[in-house]
């Protein structure tokens, strides 16, 4: 039994006491304590609920008595993606069969196409592994019989396919794959379009800028250990209609503490719909911060490629368009950036890094408001030491938030002690509101 959490613990499949299942939960539950595991047996008759507990949806079950919540030291994660499901004919809900393909062992290298057709007598597969099968290419298209094209569940990682035009092949005939892991699988995933496929003819095409019909069931990709390293890679994926969960760790694009907050920003804003990145939820305070410095970051650029704040002369160019597809939407949503926003910032100067900052109490009415000068990068855990220290209250009984002057009426929770001002996107003339 594993007394740690493996880094991709969702979706894993796991044994407790010879019984299978898949984890679909991992977090607290606010009235026990202590960390749980929500999973969804193989076997619905060794459950107890459908997910959910005290009236909370925590995950969902295709069964009713599906699932369970189980400390984390009483399941065994020794048990490889989908592999604890022989290859047989296995009851599904509907009547029908729900197998997976198990392989964990290389072959000679094989096409998707030929695979899959071995199991074309089933009428109803779903869930299907096949890693470290050798898997190089898609085969023929339409070689995948109808059979199989309820295929939700698809695990290619560690194969050897060098195209994202064969996996865009493989999801053309998948129209319900809902779960795509493509984890060490070599795909350089870099600047090809998801609006044309250049090595497999498959006679689609979409507006530009609009969600694509591919991949429309598509809410969970895992590229992992890839060679994704062009911004243009993020930006296709933002035409996934269904897209809400990414981890896209170990990359080219990816790797080097110093940038992995901004890469972390980068990312959010430019996929729209994403809700989890690298098994860490997006809060509404974070897309917002992450937009708005994503704007700035990339302000003086939009300017140079044409781009205005009076919105009759904003017209940037092709090229800066096509890099940053969303950045014409962000400056709908909050406003085209100002030109202070838009100077070059010496870090190596501590005044220019300073915040003047209004410090207000609204639960102590006796308390006058105080002025301060904050570094931007100082973190809300040094904040509330300085403001345990001014006021004379303990740090674990302060709360942190602060209002805007650009949005009138809205409070902004400074939630997470370990991330900065400027990652909260707190700005020079803001207002710190102080509860105990």
């Amino acid at each position: 039994m594993s007394d740690t959490l493996p880094s991709d613990v969702i979706g894993r499949r796991v044994e407790v006491n010879g019984e299978y299942a898949t984890v679909c939960f991992s977090g607290p539950i606010p009235s026990v304590a202590g960390l749980w595991l929500g999973v969804e047996w193989d076997n619905p008759e060794r459950g107890k609920h459908d997910g959910s507990h005290e009236g909370t949806e925590y995950f969902k079950c295709r069964h009713p008595t599906g699932g369970s919540f189980i400390r984390p030291n009483k399941v065994n994660f020794g048990v490889d993606f989908l592999t604890a499901i022989k290859n047989c004919y296995e009851p599904d809900d509907d009547g029908k069969e729900h197998i997976v393909i198990i392989g964990n062992k290389p072959v000679e290298t094989v096409g998707f196409d030929s695979i899959i057709k071995q199991q074309s007598q089933l009428t109803n597969l779903k869930e299907v592994s096949l890693r470290n099968r050798a898997v190089s290419y898609a085969g023929e298209k339409g070689g995948i019989a109808k059979a199989c094209q309820n295929i939700r569940v698809l695990d290619l990682s560690k194969n050897l396919l060098s195209s994202w035009d064969e996996v865009i092949c493989i999801a053309l005939q998948l129209k319900h794959l809902e779960i795509l892991n493509l984890r060490s699988s070599t795909l350089p995933l870099g600047g090809q379009s998801l609006r044309s496929c250049t090595s497999v003819q498959i006679g689609f095409a979409f507006q530009k800028g609009c969600k694509t019909s591919m991949f429309q069931s598509l809410q969970y990709l895992l590229a992992d250990d890839n060679q994704i390293s062009h911004w243009s890679c993020i930006n296709e994926l933002d035409k996934l209609q269904s897209l809400h969960t990414l981890s896209c760790q170990r990359n080219p694009l990816t790797e080097g503490n110093k940038k992995a907050q901004i890469t972390r920003q980068f990312i959010i804003a430019r996929i729209s719909q994403l809700k989890t990145l690298n098994r860490c939820e997006i809060l509404p305070e974070e897309r917002r911060g992450a937009e708005l410095d994503y704007q700035k970051a990339f302000g003086n650029e939009w300017i140079k490629a044409g781009g205005h704040q009076d919105p009759d002369k904003n017209r940037p160019n092709e090229d800066f368009v096509a890099a940053h597809p969303r950045y014409q939407f962000l400056c709908q949503k909050y406003g085209a950036p100002e030109d202070g926003e838009l100077k070059i910032q010496q870090p190596c100067i501590l005044k220019n890094q300073l915040l003047t900052l209004r410090i207000k109490c609204p639960n102590q009415l006796e308390q006058k408001v105080i002025e301060k000068q904050l570094p931007d990068s100082m973190t809300v855990q040094k904040v509330k030491g300085l403001l345990s220290r001014l006021l004379k209250v303990p740090v674990s009984e302060l709360q942190l938030s602060y209002e805007s002057p650009k949005m009138p009426g809205r409070e902004i929770g400074l939630e997470n002690d370990l991330q900065s001002l400027q990652f909260y996107s707190v700005e020079n003339g803001d207002c710190l509101l102080v509860r105990w």
